[in-house]
């Protein structure tokens, strides 16, 4: 895998790192120029953008925005100037060309996938282009793609299809699987776009609907994002054996955080091929003191987002609650030079047991691993609010087909004992039949919520 940006990849480190301070400078003084919001965070932080002379000055600055912080500003935008942009907003609603904003699952829906005729035109669809590229797809190919469509945030994804030249099929998940896998055998699409969950749930619909399997419906590349799911070994190898095709894991974290995975069977994180525009590789945190972690090879933080290249919404030093592990070294499987980054987790799901911080999607790497003595479907049973849990922490876990009932205190214990050893956690499992916790076409949640 290459940079997206093609002079990238004649750069040194050092030199890709100047570039990225040259753009950074720029995009802060345009934000500091043309948002209230931003005059003020600066203010606040005790600095003006002319005051940061480097990328390590940069990250000493405070946190300028959370979710709660964004959905403030736009009540603000709305009170006052009657939109919902926000008051970091830098240029005028009248400029906006596309808007799209989150699910609003944790709350009001957010509109920080807001572009500008330059933005979603310039390196926004570069990008998009790049990643399927990467991918194997051609000018002239179909992609199909499977999410909830109108002004949610993977809107944004088209731009990029069609920059490349391939043609967009797009068919709303919330219509139900048969009018997806009917599309999918009309058209033949060398590539498809789905959450993990989605293309899990269409495996299991597909020879009731159009009489035939997955892997008779030609797909060359899948192309995953939105839950861990790639990132794990055994859910990989099931989905590439069901598909006969390579799975990517992707993320675009607020339209700017671009990452893919490589055409590999080992996964290696998804490779930060965009540095020149957005800083989240190189900027993490600690989750609680928010204090800067050094960027060093297997460095654990949440990402801090900062736009390098954008008009419409930027973002600077925006904590989504990603938390990630960075990887400096050449990817052993591609060479990609810049940095990688895998999900560990996201700081609102992080529970804690016996002072113990634990990630839902590193329980979910362990469990996987017990695949096919168990489904892989996995629920965290919490009966008080979090993040606190009075322990024992309960996992429900549906038991593999063949599975007997006297197999299964033995299987707990394995899984216990794994558990312990790699999360520092001994739940108390809850054993259900195959099928019985329902599959999601959109996100599976990670939650039962019983208070």
């Amino acid at each position: 895998m290459k940079f997206a940006t093609e002079k990238l990849n004649f750069m040194s480190q050092e030199q890709i790192k100047q570039y990225q301070f040259e753009k950074l400078s720029n995009q802060l003084k345009y934000c500091y120029n043309n948002s209230e919001f931003y005059r003020k965070r600066f203010k606040d932080a005790g600095a003006l953008p002319g005051d940061i002379k480097s990328i390590e000055d940069f990250r000493e600055l405070p946190v300028f925005m959370t979710k709660v912080l964004e959905r403030e500003s736009q009540r603000e935008s709305l009170e006052r100037y009657g939109h919902p942009f926000g008051m970091h907003l830098c240029c005028r609603p009248e400029e906006l060309t596309l808007t799209s904003t989150t699910s609003g699952t944790t709350g009001i829906p957010t509109f920080t996938y807001t572009f500008s005729h330059r933005d979603i035109n310039g390196l926004q669809a570069q990008n998009w282009a790049h990643m399927f590229k990467c991918g194997g797809v051609s000018p002239g190919d179909r992609v199909l793609f499977c999410y909830a469509l109108g002004i949610y945030a993977t809107t944004m994804v088209l731009w990029g299809i069609r920059k490349l030249g391939a043609l967009p099929i797009d068919v709303d998940v919330r219509g139900g699987s048969e009018p997806i896998l009917q599309f999918a055998d009309l058209v033949k699409p060398y590539a498809g776009c789905f959450t993990p969950s989605l293309a899990e749930y269409l495996i299991g619909r597909s020879q009731d609907v159009i009489g035939k399997p997955v892997s008779e419906l030609g797909f060359k590349a899948l192309f995953l994002t939105g839950e861990p799911a790639v990132g794990i070994p055994e859910v990989k190898q099931r989905l590439e054996d069901a598909y006969k095709c390579r799975i990517y894991d992707y993320m675009a974290q607020g339209g700017g955080s671009f990452g893919l995975s490589c055409d590999s069977d080992e996964y290696h994180g998804m490779h930060c091929y965009a540095p020149d525009y957005n800083l989240y590789q190189d900027d993490i945190i600690d989750p609680e003191t928010k204090k800067p972690i050094d960027i060093v090879e297997g460095a654990i933080g949440e990402a801090v987002h900062t736009s390098l290249d954008r008009d419409a919404v930027p973002v600077i030093r925006y904590a989504y609650g990603d938390i990630v592990q960075v990887y400096t070294e050449k990817c052993p499987a591609c060479g990609f030079a810049g940095k990688r980054v895998k999900v560990i987790g996201r700081s609102d799901d992080m529970l804690i047991v016996k002072g113990a911080n634990i990630y839902p999607a590193a329980i979910k790497n362990v469990i996987a691993e017990f695949i096919p003595k168990i489904t892989g479907e996995m629920r965290i049973v919490l009966d008080t609010p979090p993040p606190r849990v009075v322990p024992p922490l309960k996992v429900k876990l549906e038991y593999g087909k063949g599975m007997g009932s006297d197999q299964l205190p033995g299987l707990e214990a394995e899984i216990n004992k794994q558990l312990h050893a790699r999360v520092r956690l001994t739940p108390k499992i809850i054993w259900v039949p195959p099928g019985s916790m329902e599959k999601s076409m959109r996100k599976t949640p990670l939650f039962e919520k019983n208070y």
